[in-house]
């Protein structure tokens, strides 16, 4: 049963997406709403739900390990492997917003979160947290992320209602709505029995828990912003491929390592140190990659060189245990 639903998981992730990425471009279309902010907000959020789950019931069972793990390892795969392929399928185009904001707010919510967890170095106390209070500091920095979105939809939505020849929406707000919902509910089931399948699978073999966090579960989580992204840019649909993949970062960070620090405070092992640094040149590299190319784009190339990094960063973990 554990394969099949893991077989029948990778169908309802396709599916999904698809709905996903259909019911959002129409939804944006429809009330004069940019792609990009459709991908960073109703998309991300979406897509986000398996990391939440994961995280939450980890903390609630007391698995830090797999709670610090999965977020770190969905963002490095969110950058790398999952940007990776989507421009792959389809060079991506990056707007000025999110080369120069939001990037750089996902960037200063990693440093934001590794000066938290290891800010007990500068006190007397040698056990490094993610504590209560940092879970509250990274909440509030995440209501402020939101308020900078709200900014942004009330400048892009002046704009839009400004242009002519406007497209027509392809469904109606039912329909949309059925579709997002529809799609939500696909990558939720499609990464929870996906994941599964691939935890068990994991154990067998006797992996660690942070281990299985950052590579089986991480990517399993991940799922539903490969397929959405990847959809997306098969579509033409590319700011939502890229909305999605920066705003699931920011909300992982924020809202989801801010609510399983709440639940129960996350010890921080020194190793995962790495692992934040890894983000942050997953970030860098994202931004050069971007500045050194003609026009503001990830081409197919820059692409093929996120996933040749991502696939030596698995090895660099198999290497570390």
């Amino acid at each position: 049963m554990t394969y099949f639903l893991f077989i029948v998981g990778f169908v309802l992730l396709i599916k999904g997406a698809d709905f996903l990425v259909d019911g959002a471009s129409s939804i944006a279309t429809r009330y004069n709403v940019s792609q990009m902010i459709i991908g960073l907000t109703i998309v991300s959020f979406g897509t986000s739900l398996p990391e939440l789950l994961v995280n939450v019931t980890a903390s609630f069972g007391g698995n830090p390990g797999l709670a610090i793990g999965n977020i770190f390892g969905s963002n490095i795969a969110n950058i790398l492997l999952i940007l990776g392929i989507s421009a792959i399928i389809r060079p991506l185009p990056i707007s000025k917003n999110i080369y120069f904001s939001e990037i750089p707010f996902s960037l200063v919510a990693t440093l934001l979160v590794g000066f938290l967890a290891n800010a007990a170095l500068l006190s007397d106390v040698r056990t490094l947290t993610l504590s209560r209070v940092d879970g509250v500091i990274l909440l509030v920095f995440f209501v402020l992320f939101m308020g900078y979105i709200y900014v942004v939809f009330k400048a892009d939505n002046e704009k839009l209602e400004e242009e002519a020849n406007k497209p027509e929406p392809s469904m109606t707000i039912k329909k949309a709505s059925l579709f997002i919902l529809l799609g939500l509910i696909g990558l939720y089931f499609g990464g929870e029995w996906v994941v599964n399948g691939a935890v068990d699978i994991a154990n067998q073999f006797g992996l660690s828990e942070t281990f299985i966090g950052l590579t089986v579960v991480a990517i399993g989580t991940s799922l539903p912003e490969l397929f959405t992204s990847a959809v997306a840019a098969y579509k033409n649909n590319t700011d939502i491929a890229v909305g999605n993949v920066v705003g699931s970062n920011i909300f992982n960070l924020l809202w989801i390592l801010g609510v399983s620090a709440l639940i129960r405070p996350l010890p921080f092992d020194v190793a995962s140190n790495t692992d934040i640094v890894m983000i942050v040149l997953a970030s860098a590299l994202l931004l050069f990659a971007v500045a050194v190319g003609k026009g503001a784009r990830i081409v197919r190339w820059e692409g093929m060189l996120f996933v040749a990094v991502y696939i030596a960063y698995i090895s660099y973990l198999v290497f570390r245990g």
